[in-house]
């Protein structure tokens, strides 16, 4: 377990449990401790579901490849399954990541898939950087096998969610689902999309969207707590999901390098396909979360 501390901010990451940031922290300018991700409901991380807290990174590939199935219209091949539907959110979630520096507001971890059944042979790396305004997450992936593959990445963090947040974003569209997140078609907004006016975000029902064009910020405010969260991203990840179960206290918006379902779903492969590396090429992409103070209001 490592420990991360910059100006108002700490942070704890667990190599052994895929690498995750397990807590991210924030003390404002009127000295209340905010938590900027979601905190563990209970237990410590664990490599046997995906953890509802947090943040970590997804790869090969992120969210599904139904029926365990990777297939970029040029290579098809399986993986190994770790849900019902077939496989979720790669293999890096799982993985222990070798610590290869640390220090007082800064650690780079890697991970390293040198067998398996499947072709997928990687070299992945994460520098997790705190500094006095927020947490930068730079990730990358080397494919080390002997033949081009498909790659895709993402980070999947959790974020608070009261009565009064609102989420504000823009999109250009996003995919059209059919049953149990399958991709269908997609649409394409001539607004920005559902959260450009910054509605309140927690629904009675589920709230699922992959969406596409992203310009790479999102924004979440909470009145009653005094808490605003931006999330930026590299255009490499202009392809978030952004998910919630009917009524949670937290929402995901999760920048990704291509859509849910495009290891397997024609529909999403169309829409945004993984990226074909040959062997020694790299895709990378960062993120940066950052906490600002808004005035508290009661609801």
């Amino acid at each position: 377990m490592l420990e991360l501390q910059a100006g108002g901010l700490d942070a704890t990451v667990v190599p052994d449990a895929g690498g995750i940031v397990s807590r991210l922290r924030w003390r404002g300018p009127d000295g209340r401790l905010h938590d900027i991700l979601r905190p563990s409901p209970g237990g410590a991380p664990t490599t046997a579901s995906p953890n509802f807290f947090g943040s970590w990174a997804m790869l090969p590939f992120a969210n599904r490849a139904f029926g365990s199935t990777v297939d970029d219209g040029t290579s098809r091949f399986l993986v190994p399954a770790n849900d019902p539907a077939g496989t979720i959110h790669g293999f890096g979630w799982q993985s222990t990541w070798e610590v290869l520096r640390y220090d007082r507001g800064h650690t780079v971890l890697e991970h390293r898939r040198i067998q398996g059944p499947d072709p997928y042979r990687y070299r992945a790396r994460q520098e997790i950087e705190l500094d006095e305004a927020g947490m930068t997450i730079r990730l990358s992936i080397t494919n080390e096998a002997q033949t081009a593959l498909p790659f895709g990445i993402g980070h999947h963090p959790w974020f608070p969610c009261a009565a009064d947040t609102r989420l504000a974003m823009r999109a250009t569209g996003a995919l059209v689902f059919g049953e149990a997140f399958r991709a269908i078609g997609q649409q394409a907004f001539s607004d920005g999309g559902p959260y450009v006016a910054a509605p309140a975000f927690r629904s009675d029902g589920v709230t699922a969207w992959s969406f596409l064009g992203w310009d790479g910020r999102a924004r979440i405010e909470t009145p009653s707590s005094g808490l605003a969260i931006t999330l930026s991203a590299s255009e490499t990840l202009n392809c978030p999901v952004v998910w919630a179960p009917a009524g949670a206290d937290f929402l995901c918006v999760e920048p990704q390098s291509h859509a849910i379902g495009a290891p397997s779903e024609p529909a999403a492969r169309t829409a945004a396909p993984l990226q074909r590396l040959a062997p020694g090429e790299t895709l990378e992409g960062w993120l940066r979360i950052a906490p600002g103070a808004i005035r508290p209001q009661s609801i």
